[in-house]
């Protein structure tokens, strides 16, 4: 039986160095990427047997576009992710539902290659995926996105500056999900329903002390979140219509940046 095909992505140069050359003396055949676009054009171009890929190859949870690809392009290939956080047990039970499993570095070299045997001689059945719009993806997280992007505002230093509550560092985040969500299923321009909770909300936060610099910045939270949980869900997501997607989602969060920020500098006039 001729050897597995491994390509594996990282990074790293030193994992990408050594790594490949401990597999290589056990009989696998690997070919290494440094970077995500690397690995699409090399997963385009030639057939494996397994991927093994960083988890954050460039940026945060980028490895899942690596897999995404693969699954799409190759389906049989058994895909594996490098982790460096294993106590996060919960992104762990996330990694698992994606790919055929998951090892934390530095990883054990005999397990590596038992599993990496295993699985290919034993794959995990492939049960088809109902695949989302981006729309449907950011509703069912409206609490995750929420959090995180609350977990954002706590550990920016700029909007640190301000005492707030979490309730009213976030409490409008959920709205702005769910009107961003609707924009993107229905492709209609934003509500003027909408568009006056932003202006409102530009209002509060001068009224709250944010300068205008943070108002921008715990928009660019929201934007970072959304980005990555769309990242962290690329493999149950319709990509025929991520790129169009995204953009609306883009132009829905610009447009009430500017609604904010418009409202924000007629509340400073009044009170001047």
């Amino acid at each position: 039986m001729p050897p597995y095909r491994i390509l594996f992505v990282d990074d790293e140069p030193s994992i990408r160095l050594m790594l490949p050359a401990i597999l290589e003396n056990k009989g696998f055949r690997v070919t290494t990427a440094a970077t995500v676009p690397e690995a699409l054009a090399i997963i385009s171009a030639e057939p494996f047997d397994v991927l093994i890929s960083d988890l954050n190859i460039g940026e945060p949870a980028d490895g899942f576009t690596v897999v995404s690809a693969m699954r799409r392009t190759q389906p049989k290939c058994v895909n594996f992710i490098l982790t460096g956080y294993p106590a996060f047990e919960t992104a762990l039970q996330a990694i698992r539902k994606h790919v055929d499993d998951y090892l934390v570095k530095p990883a054990d070299l005999d397990k590596l290659v038992s599993n990496i045997e295993e699985k290919v001689k034993n794959p995990r059945p492939r049960l088809p995926v109902q695949l989302k719009p981006v729309s449907a993806v950011l509703v069912e997280t409206v609490e995750e996105i929420t959090r995180e992007v609350l977990r954002a505002m706590k550990s920016s230093v700029d909007l640190k500056r301000v005492r707030l509550s979490d309730d009213q560092r976030i409490d409008h985040v959920p709205l702005m999900i769910r009107d961003i969500a609707q924009r993107v299923d229905r492709g209609s321009e934003m509500s003027e329903k909408t568009l006056q909770a932003a202006a409102e909300h530009g209002k509060t936060r001068y009224k709250q002390g944010y300068s205008i610099p943070m108002v921008v910045e715990e928009t660019r939270c929201l934007d970072m979140v959304i980005y990555r949980v769309v990242q962290e869900n690329l493999m149950a997501i319709d990509v025929s219509r991520l790129v169009s997607d995204l953009r609306v989602v883009n132009d829905s969060l610009q447009t009430s940046l500017k609604r904010s920020l418009r409202a924000y500098l007629e509340q400073a006039k009044k009170a001047a």
